[in-house]
């Protein structure tokens, strides 16, 4: 009996009463039976069509339904699902995109064509997700326009299912095109795609032109199709289309009809089109396709597994149904199983292969069709070491001019072997992709090809590198007027400034991080120990880079193979300090200085026996000896004393500083408050000849210092100015590991002062941002943060400055 309900309605409405009942969110639901949160909204929404019958089996196991309600279930389901042709209804069958009898066309043209040679491909059963995407192209054919028939181009990387998607939008649109649906494969990837001239000549064969009716010319079987296709309501899938010129004769120029193209390119000069550019799945879509082919006992009993699975693949749909459609083919085989043999890299694309299926098939598709300098970065961009790279390391491994790179890598783009980033001028592989092109620079490339690759490389990267950290050097004079650093490799395209270099060596810090290490082993020890020297100055700026232990270790190294014992001092101490700051490895850091002290002592370098004595102090620190610390800290303040060159007199407001922070904890804050005052003063003594930038920098830590000294002396009036400072000068530095944590200070002082909606204001933002630094002190923040709720004046505070 017809209720005038649509049936997807009923199925939803009767599945959304099963979850409530069974107490489960869409989100628990869905995990369950491994479908997406978004596809079970659109079944209880009557958006969906009738779900497939391996879905209705996947929800009813997930919601424990006993076999007459599961029964009930997939009646419900099936009278959504799409009839068989001449199967009596009274209305198409809405889709999964929600098309109703008010935008469903309401009569059949007498010109559809019955029989012809183009008829649309099989739909997958199994077809998963996609559904924004089926929205918009229904909003186009809602709202068509008979004078612009619209023209929808599905791009996107090899393995995204162009094809399979087109062709499931076909079959779902194909109720609003009576007049035929018609689906040409360009064969773009072939060494001969198919001729526009050929292409139209059988679009007006299968359109019901008699084969002596066809013109000669491309031309005039272009404007014969335009006439043709005038009047009639036509779906065209132009699939696998190789270039602009191949599709522009095939397009209709008026009429009721919609023509989706696929390409394994952009197409980007194909003007006044739709663009529908398909995205990798999400993790539980990927894993409700999984469901769909091998279905839900499986993956259910292997949840974890199928979750591993899916990730391996890069949610990449092509690899999620090879693998499980492999699955499918061996029954007894376990998702685990699997996972496992997909987790060794070096097997992962020969495991990727179900019988004619392969990963990376489709990806030579594409490969083959590059120019060999657009071959030849893609090769050698997978050398690049991190989760990106720039357009100069590309064109530094390639080998090529910097132009003749940038137009290659658009090439790659445009031809979804390389994913550009959408904010910055940087690059990014799928994880599949890069296995692929790593292989193909294995047997493309000689040994002496990637070695030659490498060393242009690295020796590019480390001159940059160690120009641009110089720049945060407070001896370091400017190479030319615009401040551009001395020593660059490219001084046209050089870092200017300390935001330009902090941002160029964070971008890049992957690559010359790699390029250390590689010169290391190569024997360029002086190499090394210039860049590693160079970045000490900029390692301040960033102390939540765990990567400091690494560069310094190989300083350490380089100097003891050139027989340095100065340098190998020096390098020791700025372990030491990664250690204790960087890893807050005391235990390390303690025996490090300990080795600086004993070289340092032997070549009689004062400077860094101060060092050493320094370092070691904050490693006793950390491992509670601070009693031992504060002699070691008088020690060094006395060995540094009197030094009036730049260096001697930065180590000194050093120890001043963390001797003045431990008397504070100590219990001994008037001592603390004394120290910090003559570190400011000291800071305010000009260095003849010297830029003032560090020496404020040491000033804004000695007020910092002086802020909290005045905390601990209830002195909340006089605490807050100096910590404001503190505040200020270490944001206009960008060095937020020390301006959140002044800022955590500074809202303390606010709230003991009664100011509480600036200590609330204060105090979130410095939250946040000890959180992204995974800064200990997020927890006091966020004590202190709960206390202004529940008014408690007595929160902690955790003094670590």
């Amino acid at each position: 009996m017809d209720t005038g309900t649509p049936a997807g309605g009923v199925f939803g409405a009767h599945l959304r009463a099963l979850r409530t009942g069974a107490g489960l969110s869409q989100e628990e639901l869905a995990q369950t039976a491994g479908v997406s949160v978004r596809g079970l909204s659109d079944m209880e929404r009557g958006r969906s069509r009738g779900p497939q019958r391996r879905t209705v089996q996947a929800l009813a196991a997930a919601l424990r339904l006993d076999p007459a309600a599961a029964r009930e279930l997939e009646r419900l389901a099936s009278l959504g699902r799409p009839r068989p042709a001449g199967a009596r209804a009274a209305r198409p069958a809405a889709g999964p995109v929600g098309a109703s009898d008010a935008t469903a066309p309401k009569t059949q043209s007498p010109r559809a064509a019955v029989h012809h040679t183009l008829a649309l491909p099989r739909d997958l059963s199994d077809f998963t997700a996609r559904g924004a995407a089926l929205d918009r192209l229904l909003v186009l054919v809602e709202d068509l326009d008979p004078a612009c028939p619209p023209v929808a181009v599905i791009c996107g990387q090899p393995g995204l299912g162009k094809t399979s998607f087109a062709v499931h939008a076909a079959h779902t649109l194909a109720p609003h095109f009576p007049d035929g649906q018609f689906a040409l494969d360009l064969r773009g990837m072939d060494p001969r795609p198919v001729s526009p001239r050929d292409a139209l000549a059988r679009l007006l064969r299968s359109s019901g032109i008699p084969e002596d009716a066809v013109p000669a010319g491309t031309e005039d079987r272009a404007g014969l199709l335009r006439s043709v296709l005038r009047e009639r309501r036509v779906l065209l899938l132009l699939d696998n289309a190789a270039d602009e010129d191949q599709v522009r004769p095939l397009l209709p120029g008026h009429g009721p009809s919609l023509t989706l193209v696929t390409s394994r390119h952009a197409l980007a000069g194909l003007e006044a089109v739709h663009r529908t550019e398909l995205a990798l799945l999400r993790r539980e879509e990927a894993v409700e396709l999984l469901t769909r082919i091998i279905g839900p006992e499986r993956v259910l009993r292997e949840a974890q597994a199928a979750r591993d699975l899916a990730d391996l693949c890069g949610h990449l749909p092509l690899a999620v149904r090879i693998a499980a459609q492999r699955l499918a083919s061996r029954p007894g085989e376990s998702i685990a199983k699997l996972a496992t043999r997909l987790a060794a890299r070096d097997d992962r694309l020969d495991t990727l292969r179900a019988g004619s299926l392969q990963v990376r098939a489709a990806f030579a598709l594409s490969y083959r069709q590059l120019d060999e300098d657009t071959r030849t970065v893609f090769r050698r961009a997978a050398l690049a070491p991190g989760p990106d790279f720039g357009p100069e390391t590309a064109a530094l491994l390639a080998g090529l001019p910097p132009r003749r790179a940038a137009r290659c890598l658009q090439n790659l783009t445009d031809a979804g072997l390389l994913q550009p980033h959408p904010a910055s001028d940087r690059y990014r592989f799928h994880d599949l992709l890069r296995l692929f092109a790593t292989e193909q620079a294995a047997e493309e490339d000689t040994p002496a090809d990637i070695a030659l690759a490498h060393a242009r490389t690295d020796t590019w990267m480390l001159r940059r590198a160690t120009a641009a950290a110089q720049l945060f050097n407070p001896d370091h004079q400017a190479g030319s007027p615009d401040g551009r650093p001395d020593g660059d490799p490219d001084p046209a395209t050089a870092p200017t400034g300390h935001e330009q270099a902090h941002a160029w060596l964070e971008a890049e810090r992957a690559q010359w991080l790699a390029a250390l290490h590689r010169a290391r082993a190569a024997g360029r020890h002086q190499q090394v120990l210039d860049t590693a020297e160079a970045m000490h100055w900029f390692s301040d700026r960033v102390l939540h880079w765990e990567l400091w232990a690494e560069v310094f270790q190989q300083g350490v190294e380089s100097a003891r193979a050139l027989g340095s014992g100065r340098d190998e001092a020096v390098h020791l101490n700025y372990l030491s300090w990664a250690h204790s700051s960087c890893l807050h490895d005391h235990t390390t850091a303690l025996a490090t200085a300990r080795t600086a002290l004993d070289v340092a002592r032997a070549v009689d370098d004062r400077l860094q026996t101060g060092w050493a004595l320094n370092y070691a102090a904050t490693a006793l620190i950390g491992l509670g000896r601070t009693d031992e610390a504060i002699a070691h800290l008088h020690r060094a303040a006395d060995c540094l004393s009197g030094e009036n060159d730049t260096q001697g007199r930065f180590a000194e407001l050093s120890v001043l500083n963390t001797l003045g922070r431990h008397l504070r904890r100590s219990g001994r804050a008037a001592a603390a408050l004394a120290v910090h005052r003559r570190s400011e003063a000291l800071c305010q003594e000009d260095l003849p000849g010297q830029p003032h930038e560090l020496l404020g920098l040491y000033l804004a830590s000695a007020r910092q210092h002086i802020g909290n000294d005045l905390a601990a002396l209830h002195r909340w009036n006089e605490a807050e100015a100096p910590l404001r400072h503190a505040v200020a000068r270490f944001e206009a530095a960008r060095m937020p590991a020390w301006s959140e944590t002044a800022r955590l200070d500074l809202g303390i002082a606010l709230r003991r002062l009664d100011r509480i909606e600036e200590a609330r204001e204060t105090l979130t933002a410095a939250h946040a941002g000890l959180s992204r630094l995974n800064n200990p002190r997020r927890f006091e923040a966020a004590d202190h943060l709960r206390a202004l709720t529940v008014s408690d004046p007595a929160a902690p505070h955790t003094d670590t400055v």
